[in-house]
């Protein structure tokens, strides 16, 4: 048995196997929470990750795979995995997202599902699924937003649509599900570089307009989630920045 007000909790993270959702997930975890993390394809990265968290604390982390585009039935199967395994969810963690450019007259109607579909649709779903699970634990969840759901980034228009609708769906959630359940997100600034590459320029020119002159780290985002989950029990449908700054200069 863990100690700590979260220890034998139960989260469910989607896209918890590499970058930031590792970290909320090691995080979570410090705390004594009992871990299922969604993963896509990043299958050695969720194994790895397992079996770090384990030679902690053994059997608490349970990995589940799909394809968040499947719909409401992969939700459902992610909540009912998570209920099999530990019979509670108090914290839902919506991480998994897609990010890519779509600039207008390139964009195609997979795109749009594609971006809607993960960055939007998929956290609806799941919030619906784990409602009653989360309601009976008085638990909560958190929605990984983005700077650009409030400013847009240039060719960028569905990503930041999709998260546009995220923060809108962070809100009406907070008022539909309360009182037992507390919904807020946490929108990042530059944490980590694109996977796809940036070019140095690039990278220089974004943290010069940042008033703390750097990009964060993974940590920063996964200690204000711990924070939400343990520490904010008056807070809900609240979307917190974490950019260094950059939204005020943007």
């Amino acid at each position: 048995m863990s100690e700590g007000p979260l220890a034998d909790k139960v989260a469910l993270v989607t896209g918890g196997a590499g970058r930031v959702g590792a970290q909320i997930a090691r995080k979570l975890h410090a705390q004594g929470m009992k871990l299922v993390i969604h993963y896509r394809s990043s299958e050695q990265k969720a194994h790895r990750l397992q079996q770090e968290l384990h030679d902690i604390r053994s059997a608490s982390v349970m990995l589940v795979r799909g394809d968040l585009l499947r719909g409401p039935k992969l939700s459902q199967n992610l909540v009912y995995e998570t209920m099999e395994a530990f019979g509670r969810i108090d914290v839902l963690i919506n991480n998994a997202a897609t990010f890519y450019p779509t600039p207008i007259g390139e964009a195609v109607e997979k795109d749009w599902e594609d971006l809607i579909g993960t960055n939007l649709k998929a956290p609806f779903f799941l919030a619906q699924a784990a409602a009653p699970h989360l309601k009976a634990s008085q638990g909560c969840i958190v929605n990984m937003a983005d700077i650009y759901g409030e400013r847009p980034l240039k060719d960028h228009s569905i990503y930041s649509v999709a998260k546009a609708g995220l923060i809108m769906l962070t809100k009406t959630l907070a008022r539909e599900l309360g009182p037992a359940i507390r919904v807020n997100a946490v929108a990042p600034g530059a944490i980590l570089w694109p996977e796809d590459g940036m070019d140095e320029m690039n990278k220089q020119r974004m943290i010069s307009r940042t008033p703390l002159k750097r990009i964060g780290k993974p940590d920063d985002i996964a200690e204000t989630v711990l924070f939400l989950v343990g520490d904010a029990d008056f807070i809900t449908g609240q979307v917190i920045v974490v950019d260094g700054g950059r939204r005020v200069v943007l």
